[in-house]
């Protein structure tokens, strides 16, 4: 797989992201929907999440999008290192929306990207790497074994349906 920091933002890139973004959801990945999704309904939230990158929103957006591209050059894995819009917290970024493609996970994809976005946030000057996770999906266990450690817990905050509310799990890894 090859990666790219920031890629140019082109009709079909955003496509590519987009239905990834779908069918990650639709495998019950934990992105931030709950299947079953059309890409139609994501649509107006990756549009606000690649604007804020500099693949899509020029040079000086905060956040960096960073894809994984298989042997066939569709994207295959993806995730945003997202700024916290503080000085204070500078050394540091959010890594949001980690996803593999359905059809490539089981093959090192995942593991594979941490250690892309660990080679990214380090080339940018960064000293470590936040993410959250959802309780119940066993990802923690996943991220864990990439180096992230638990740093705590909001119970329940997350509701899937009524009824169905899951953990949200801080994890942090420094680089």
């Amino acid at each position: 797989m090859r990666f790219v920091l920031d890629p140019e933002m082109t009709p079909e890139l955003f496509e590519q992201l987009l239905h990834c973004w779908a069918e990650v959801t639709n495998a019950d990945g934990a992105v931030g929907f709950v299947p079953p999704v059309t890409p139609d309904v994501i649509r107006p939230t990756a549009e606000k999440a690649f604007a804020r990158t500099r693949s899509g929103g020029g040079p000086a957006a905060p956040d960096r999008l960073l894809a994984g591209f298989g042997d066939d050059g569709e994207v295959a894995a993806w995730l945003i290192l997202a700024d916290n819009d503080s000085l204070l917290r500078a050394h540091w970024r959010w890594v949001l929306r980690v996803m593999v493609h359905p059809k490539h996970q089981g093959r090192g994809y995942g593991r594979a990207l941490l250690r892309a976005a660990d080679d990214a946030a380090r080339s940018i000057g960064l000293e470590a790497l936040q993410l959250t996770c959802r309780g119940g999906t066993g990802v923690d266990a996943f991220y864990a074994s990439a180096g992230y450690q638990e740093v705590g817990r909001v119970p329940r905050s997350i509701r899937l349906a009524p009824g169905d509310e899951r953990d949200e799990i801080y994890m942090i890894r420094w680089l």
